[in-house]
């Protein structure tokens, strides 16, 4: 292959894909002018460069800067990662378990993955690796970076993180074999809980049976679900299609539009809505991206969900894979997402209808307070004196009085509180009961 066949080549390819009107003559004589330039730059690499370089390597770095200079997102992919990619939407895969993007040169984490190793080292939203066993990541693209921080399973890997408010720090993680459940469900007192880890092949298939469940343990006592989206960085269209058409009955779920009109297309909910207008509070934070996106923005704009949390990670583009040859593949952004009414969630994401960070809370002890039963000459007096004494012997005998012993005291380790899913099961009991009082 020498210059002057890459530049015949690509002149073809050019000329069949322009129309030739006078408005695109200018275009494609400097459309030549440029692929005359990339063929010089070739060449002289192929030539010249301190070590021998086949044509495919220097083809495959071309695309790749191309594609990857776009946005983000865009990027080529070989023969093995396209593979990895493919087994990755199936939900298994090796790794540490993070969703990652490209930004200011920096790879930044979208989200950790449920019980990952990732996850389990404390990697968090919006943190930056900026080293990958000492190594910089600056200079490298997105699929480089990624393919350092693949390797065997079992073996280390270094990585310096960069927070916001704390000096660059180093994690060891340990590879291991990825394996996503995807949808985890389980009852909260009334209250149908269903994390969605992400938007894989068996996400709106797992809603769906985590909403038989519920009906079947709890039939008609069944007074809410809440959808937790939180640091779900996303994946299949179809599935968060498919899954917001269970809590939808009719109505738009999301459009895409890319450059050409035609290209538009929306997606509307089936009639039937599972969950047979129970009310629904979907939580999101700032690794909630993409196909998470999709679904708390068409829940919320249909008024089917509240929203609670912080806002959304923001990405509302479209990625089309596009087979090449010999196996290869580009993932090419093509569209932007907008939400029924029709706002784009393209670095804006979704705001919260309740705002709620996440927090720790701490009881506060106000030691013991009189009340009227306390004082002398109050009705029912004597029934509260019987009790006091009751409380006083309870002291002695080693009992308690009314407060829950330390979970220290019993071996057993206290549960951190989720202070965003707390707030949110207080939203759902708060509307089962003003419910229950209305109809009465």
């Amino acid at each position: 292959m020498n210059r002057q066949s890459i530049a015949a080549a690509l002149v073809v390819l050019i000329s069949l894909a322009l129309p030739l009107t006078a408005a695109t003559e200018s275009r494609r004589s400097d459309t030549y002018r440029q692929l005359d330039l990339f063929s010089t730059v070739f060449e002289r690499v192929r030539a010249s460069y301190v070590e021998e370089v086949t044509d495919d390597k220097l083809v495959s770095a071309a695309i790749n800067g191309m594609l990857s200079r776009l946005d983000p997102h865009s990027s080529y992919m070989d023969a093995k990662t396209f593979r990895e990619m493919q087994v990755q939407t199936r939900g298994q895969f090796g790794g540490l378990g993070i969703e990652v993007t490209m930004e200011k040169g920096f790879v930044k984490v979208v989200s950790p993955i449920d019980d990952t190793p990732a996850s389990r080292a404390g990697i968090e939203p919006n943190d930056f690796i900026t080293h990958i066993d000492g190594k910089a990541v600056l200079g490298l693209s997105l699929s480089e970076a990624v393919e350092r921080m693949r390797g065997k399973v079992g073996t280390k890997i270094r990585i310096t993180i960069r927070r916001v408010g704390k000096a660059p720090f180093d994690v060891t993680i340990t590879r291991a074999v990825i394996r996503i459940r995807t949808v985890r469900a389980r009852v909260e007192g009334n209250i149908g809980y269903i994390r969605i880890t992400s938007f894989n092949e068996r996400a709106a298939s797992g809603a769906k049976a985590a909403l038989e469940k519920f009906k079947k343990q709890l039939g008609g006592k069944l007074a809410g679900i809440v959808l937790d989206l939180r640091n779900n960085p996303g994946g299949l269209l179809d599935q968060s299609i498919a899954v917001t058409d269970i809590f939808l009955s009719k109505g738009e779920i999301v459009s895409t539009r890319g450059r050409q009109a035609e290209s538009a297309q929306r997606f509307n909910a089936r009639t039937g809505d599972l969950a047979q207008g129970l009310p629904i509070v979907v939580l999101i934070n700032g690794g909630s991206a993409s196909a998470s996106e999709i679904v708390a923005g068409a829940l919320q704009d249909h008024r089917r969900a509240i929203v609670l949390g912080t806002r959304s990670f923001g990405k509302g583009s479209v990625q089309t894979i596009i087979p090449l040859r010999q196996g290869s593949a580009m993932r090419l952004t093509t569209a932007r997402y907008y939400t029924p009414s029709g706002r784009s969630i393209q670095a804006k994401g979704i705001e919260p209808d309740i705002v709620v960070e996440q927090a720790k809370v701490e009881t506060i002890k106000t030691g013991r307070q009189r009340r009227e039963a306390d004082l002398r000459g109050a009705l029912d007096a004597k029934k509260r004196e019987a009790e006091k004494a009751k409380e006083g012997a309870a002291g002695k005998s080693g009992g308690t009085t009314g407060t829950k012993p330390e979970a220290g005291a019993a071996g057993a380790k206290a549960k951190p509180q989720d202070y965003q899913l707390s707030r949110a099961l207080d939203l759902l009991r708060g509307l089962a009961l003003y419910k229950s009082k209305a109809v009465n």
